[in-house]
């Protein structure tokens, strides 16, 4: 996992540890665990506009943002940065995997 990364978890690791105030990921985990997860949904959304959009300096900058809120989740749900390169180091393994989908009979 990049350094940066590591960093980013670490400190919002310790303000869910130690309160700070005026510190707006103190703010998240106060309000909980729903404002969490809807600024994840608008970060997400804005990821998805700036790229339509063609704007990669944008995009870059709500992707940052994006992965600032989901390191938030990550935390709140006690998630390590650990488990999900585990995750993903199980998935590059399956590389050239095309998932099958199965067709629905929409008749029945």
């Amino acid at each position: 996992m990049s350094d940066a990364l590591q960093q980013l978890y670490g400190t919002i690791l310790q303000r869910r540890q130690q309160k700070q105030e005026g510190s707006y990921t103190c703010y998240l985990f106060e309000k909980g665990l729903d404002k969490i997860l809807k600024k994840c949904g608008e970060e997400c959304s804005e990821v998805i506009i700036a790229a339509k959009n063609g704007d990669n300096r944008e995009t870059v900058l709500e992707i940052s943002d994006l992965l600032y809120h989901l390191t938030v989740l990550m935390v709140n749900e006690g998630i390590s940065l650990e488990e999900v390169e585990a995750e993903l180091e199980k998935r590059s393994e399956k590389t050239g995997n095309l998932k099958q989908f199965h067709q629905v009979d929409k008749n029945t």
